[in-house]
């Protein structure tokens, strides 16, 4: 499955700008021949927009949501992305993934909370495996610090899971989580794992890119620089299955031996 991978941050606060770039790089992944894009973590909204995310959050299927579902119908690929998901009274740091058809296929909340500034504004998940079915791969969400856990990628794994897709707001000093650790964890959990991350300073925060897509073989498929880009990589189910035979890590786990890590 050709997958894009869509780094920017494009206006931060601003819906109608984020709608009008993501339908624009879907545009050009289309035509590329990608049946994915994925784009950042709160790709929506922006991410360090403060009280704003309050007041920017939107149900799963909220105004936003049908926007893009008709942006993946006219185009013709599915589109994943990260926005402020609102539920009652619960602010959600959420990824959703809508098919070519406008299908809401799935919708993850994140997990791991980072720093100070995401536990003031939002509430942690609960579900830490949410997977769906797309151009015969099982395709993960998660979302950018959840990754940086070996549990829940080990979760995916033992689930299924094929294409691990890693909405991102990685800053300075981390890019190490770019540069290596995603590459580990697409190995060590036979998986392709494509890592989508913000760019540029917002706030307090200043975002490094250099998305990648890792596969099973440790080995990044694709990897964006530090500014605005789309990058294109491949998940491809043949190499999946010829990795999977040659390091059977799934296969040859202990778990009895393990009851100590939980």
């Amino acid at each position: 499955m050709r997958t894009a991978l869509l780094q920017s941050s494009g206006r931060p606060g601003s819906i109608v700008e984020k709608l009008r770039v993501l339908d624009e790089a879907a545009g050009r992944a289309a035509a590329a021949g990608a049946e994915l894009l994925t784009a950042p973590e709160m790709f929506l909204t922006g991410y360090a927009i403060g009280d704003d995310i309050g007041r920017l959050a939107e149900p799963a299927d909220g105004d936003s949501a049908d926007a893009i579902a008709e942006i993946t119908g006219r185009h013709g690929l599915a589109i994943a992305y990260g926005y402020p998901e609102r539920d009652g009274e619960s602010v959600f740091n959420s990824a959703q993934l809508i098919s070519a058809d406008g299908t809401r296929l799935a919708n993850y909340r994140k997990t791991h909370l980072f720093g100070r500034f995401e536990r003031d504004h939002f509430t942690p998940g609960e579900q830490p495996v949410v997977q769906a079915e797309l151009g015969g791969l099982t395709v993960g969400l998660m979302i950018c610090y959840d990754v940086e856990f070996p549990e829940p990628v080990r979760a995916h794994a033992l689930a299924g899971t094929d294409l691990l897709l890693v909405p991102t707001a990685n800053m300075h000093p981390f890019q190490f989580v770019a540069e290596s650790m995603i590459p580990v964890r697409a190995w060590e959990n036979q998986m392709y794992v494509a890592y989508v991350n913000r760019i540029g300073e917002e706030g307090e925060f200043d975002f490094f890119g250099l998305s990648t897509l890792a596969g099973p073989d440790g080995v990044a498929r694709a990897r964006a620089g530090r500014g605005e880009e789309l990058t294109f990589a491949e998940a491809d189910p043949a190499v999946l299955k010829t990795s999977r035979e040659a390091n059977p890590y799934l296969t040859d786990r202990r778990p009895g031996l393990y009851g100590s890590l939980s």
